[in-house]
């Protein structure tokens, strides 16, 4: 199948900005577009999900993914709202949601929908709360955090530790993909109002039994205090 690779740099800026870019919204679209922009313009670490035969993979809706939105959204900057309404369409009778083609979602519904059960991918995270042995495999991982005062205009990197430190989490392993939803989504309340993307996310702290070093001495810690 043709394909065209993610845009980059100034090409992206070019292709991207401006009037008539983007993924054209209608119908309570928002949460997939965002979902599938973030995907696929300017990265490639997912273009898996375009190509390769999973399992459980669905070859229509793999392309209609592939041919009708991340195609055109590499080339030309612009996704008609017909085009994901044909996947909205596909969603709603795979994953017998009638609302997919009509009502606001949450992207984590869309994401487990499309990756687990149409595709079949493998989950992306693997996570594990405080002492407990089990862990939990999940595709992206949504910011759940109580307001804090001191964080007027955050960036990604203090939300993501600020959430991991409240409900004492841990990454078993690095990710090979890390989605994060923003606690800045629906219609009714927005938690901030804006955040500042990092773009280098710092894991270390976050992952389990990773060798740190100690922030008194420098040799390497053998405690760790939240």
């Amino acid at each position: 199948p043709e394909s065209f690779p993610p845009l980059r740099d100034e090409t992206a800026v070019h292709v991207l900005r401006g009037r008539m870019k983007g993924i054209q919204g209608h119908c309570n679209s928002c949460y997939m577009d965002a979902a599938l922009f973030s995907l696929f313009s300017c990265t490639s670490v997912l273009d898996s999900m375009l190509f390769k035969p999973f399992p459980l993979c669905d070859r229509n809706v793999q392309s209609i993914l592939r041919d009708e939105i991340v195609n055109p959204l590499r080339k030309t900057g612009f996704v008609r709202a017909r085009s994901v309404m044909h996947l909205r369409e596909q969603l709603t009778e795979k994953g017998q949601y009638s609302s997919f083609t009509n009502a606001e979602k949450d992207p984590e519904e869309f994401l487990n929908l499309i990756m687990h059960q149409i595709l079949g991918i493998e989950p992306l995270l693997k996570l594990q709360s405080g002492s407990q042995e089990e862990q939990q495999d999940c595709y992206c991982y949504q910011i759940f955090m109580d307001k804090q005062e001191d964080l007027v205009v955050p960036d990604v990197q203090q939300l993501v530790e600020h959430s991991f430190l409240t409900y004492d989490l841990k990454l078993v392993e690095i990710p090979s993909c890390f989605i994060i939803q923003m606690p800045r989504f629906g219609k009714e309340y927005k938690m901030f109002s804006k955040i500042i993307p990092s773009l280098e996310l710092d894991i270390t702290d976050l992952l389990l039994d990773s060798p740190r070093e100690c922030c008194v001495c420098g040799d390497v810690a053998t405690l760790e205090c939240s």
